[in-house]
């Protein structure tokens, strides 16, 4: 199955490997999981099989996996006339809006990944987000806006879709405010408060009426040794 996964059909999972022929293993087991009698497959289960007799087969690369026997190939330029009208691209829901007003665009490696059916857009875009946005690009003025596509079996893969190629469901107020609220510059941080309370005074000990209180050592006397003293003299 891994074989055929990586090596004859990716396309048909919704699998676009990399250049190199690298998958995320993440992604991979979303693609198995995907396939009903697959569900029971772990990540240990895909580690036992590199080290048995197949592993001469697969290369492992971090948390990427491919196979070396590959037969898929990527369509280098697919003229507009072969394309349906209208390609379907999921994106997350926080992801919405951004798509909307700046289109959207290939990250690292990883081109975009478009297809010719809703269902299998849906399918891709649930592995990122369970309820999915999926957007709908025109394909009819691609050229106009400078705009490749490439081919990989069933899917469609290009590095970036204008704004003004895409159509889809309205960005919501909640989204817009999100949006505003992340693009707003940062409010100046308010200078510390003070720990007193109102009503309430600071006492600076440069005004204090005795100074003999400040002197290190030296006992401030009470009104009872004064008083004694006073008596002292008029004896």
């Amino acid at each position: 199955m891994l074989a055929y996964m990586l090596g004859r059909r990716p396309d048909e999972f919704g699998l676009a490997p990399a250049p190199d022929g690298f998958v995320g293993m993440k992604e991979l087991l979303q693609a198995l999981h995907e396939e009903p009698e697959w569900r029971f497959v772990r990540q240990a289960h895909i580690r036992e099989i590199l080290v048995s007799p197949h592993r001469e087969a697969f290369e492992t690369r971090g948390n990427r996996i491919r196979v070396h026997d590959r037969s898929w190939y990527v369509d280098s330029c697919l003229p507009a006339a072969d394309l349906p009208a209208i390609l379907f691209s999921p994106v997350r829901r926080k992801a919405h809006h951004s798509a909307m007003e700046k289109g959207l665009r290939a990250t690292g490696d990883r081109p975009l990944v478009l297809t010719t059916d809703r269902d299998t857009a849906l399918r891709i875009g649930r592995r990122k987000d369970p309820r999915p946005v999926i957007l709908e690009v025109r394909t009819v003025d691609m050229e106009r806006h400078g705009v490749t596509f490439q081919g990989l079996g069933e899917l469609i893969l290009s590095e970036f879709i204008p704004p003004e190629l895409i159509m889809g469901p309205p960005v919501s107020v909640e989204q817009k405010e999100r949006r505003a609220a992340q693009d707003a510059p940062p409010r100046p941080k308010a200078p510390p408060r003070s720990a007193a309370m109102a009503g309430t005074f600071l006492l600076d000990e440069r005004r204090d009426p005795d100074p003999a209180r400040r002197v290190r050592g030296k006992k401030a006397r009470g009104w009872k040794e004064a008083s004694r003293k006073i008596r002292k003299r008029k004896k």
